[in-house]
């Protein structure tokens, strides 16, 4: 007969430890957030409600729900209302915020309201790893990706999608007319059943019409075209799929290639990162960024000229700006797995921010509120990325030092 691991009896009495602190080892992660948290000045950092009010209820302390977020994003619970559930029953939580269990709507007002703060934070700790010497490199790689937004993509209006959703209506009305048609020609009990549910569809297709119209209007009045019905800061952002596109943000971080931490990140709502490099002009005669050479004698005495130019002198153009893309070609050239290493530093962070965060990825609205969400991830990213390296010990030293 077959042995199996037996567990306990639900009833029987058991002797547990007295403290909560029995349950969290020296080694646990909350460690860290406990000491990194109460080593921050929350009032500096811009944290509301850090000083209470002499009069009214009695309210957290922004401490307590910073430390709940903390803990929800290293472990991959970023919902409010999830929060709160853990806060009821883990004992890790409970360990971090003695046995406090703040209601979902607190919780996620603490988020909305203090998002300058959250991102303080976040940049307080990338500090701390440049004092710990971790970016001892000079080598960042800097890269972009599309995450989706709570806007679903049929809440996203452009040009081009109000005028293909028009000519779709359009399509169905005639096809309904003709079998609408079809059908008052035959003289049955069936057939004014079938007219009839003909002529509610044709009803529901013309006030879908008049919306398409009006929200045309809407969207020829924004300033850049683009409406979302959700999230109004969402944008249609096209990927590398043909014929796709993500409604959402385009997160923009640098990493450092040695120890793969995230040194900066923003968030922003263009689906291109051109503004977010250091552009130069136009490239245009009229506007007078691009030099012109010619040389007076050379070439009427070269043997090569009928076969450089059939004008009556070469004349050669250079950017004014040709110089910085030649030293970025030599940088290449001598090291030309940059691009690689590019990669590999880059999309780790990538992939391991869309794994967290799973099919929904932003739970929270609008650009202002979507950039507090990410730095929560990037902050629950630098945290995980650093005990891996030196250690929870190590790590903790350094901030109480």
């Amino acid at each position: 007969m077959k042995r199996f691991v037996e567990g306990e009896d639900r009833r029987q009495g058991a002797l547990l430890p007295h403290c909560l602190d029995d349950y969290v080892t020296e080694n646990n992660p909350v460690q860290v957030i406990e000491a990194f948290i109460d080593e921050l000045d929350l009032a500096t950092l811009g944290f509301e409600g850090v000083v209470p009010e002499t009069t009214g209820r009695p309210a957290y302390h922004p401490a307590t729900l910073l430390r709940i977020y903390l803990y929800g994003y290293l472990n991959r619970v970023q919902s409010s209302r999830r929060l709160e559930r853990e806060a009821q029953r883990n004992t890790e939580l409970m360990w971090l915020t003695g046995r406090l269990a703040p209601d979902f709507k607190t919780i996620a007002d603490f988020r909305k309201d203090n998002g300058a703060a959250i991102r303080a934070v976040c940049a307080r700790f990338v500090v701390l790893c440049r004092e710990l010497g971790l970016f001892t490199r000079a080598v960042v790689a800097i890269d972009g990706s599309k995450f989706k937004a709570v806007n679903n993509r049929d809440k996203n209006y452009t040009v081009a999608k109000v005028t293909g959703r028009t000519e779709q209506v359009d399509t169905s009305i005639a096809r309904y007319l003709r079998a609408l048609d079809r059908a008052d020609r035959e003289e049955s009990d069936i057939a004014e059943a079938k007219s009839g549910r003909l002529k509610e569809k044709i009803a529901g297709l013309r006030r879908q019409m008049q919306a398409l119209k009006a929200m045309e209007q809407t969207v020829h009045d924004a300033p850049d075209q683009q409406v979302s019905l959700t999230d109004p800061d969402a944008r249609s952002m096209a990927t590398s799929g043909k014929g796709t596109a993500t409604v959402g943000y385009d997160v923009q971080i640098a990493v450092d290639a040695e120890h793969h931490l995230i040194v900066a990140h923003e968030v922003i709502n263009q689906g291109y990162d051109r503004e977010h490099l250091t552009r130069g002009l136009v490239r245009s005669d009229r506007r007078g960024d691009v030099d012109q050479y010619r040389h007076l004698t050379a070439c009427f005495t070269c043997p090569l000229k009928p076969k450089c130019t059939p004008d009556k002198l070469k004349r050669i153009k250079r950017w004014k700006h040709e110089g910085v893309l030649d030293a970025m070609q030599a940088r290449l050239d001598r090291m030309p797995d940059a691009m690689g290493v590019r990669r590999q530093t880059v999309e780790h962070p990538f992939g391991t921010f869309k794994s967290w965060m799973g099919s929904t990825h932003f739970l929270t609205r609008t650009l202002k509120r979507v950039r507090t969400e990410m730095s929560l991830h990037v902050l629950a990213y630098n945290i995980k990325r650093v005990i891996a390296i030196i250690g929870v010990g190590p790590l903790l030293q350094a901030i109480r030092a």
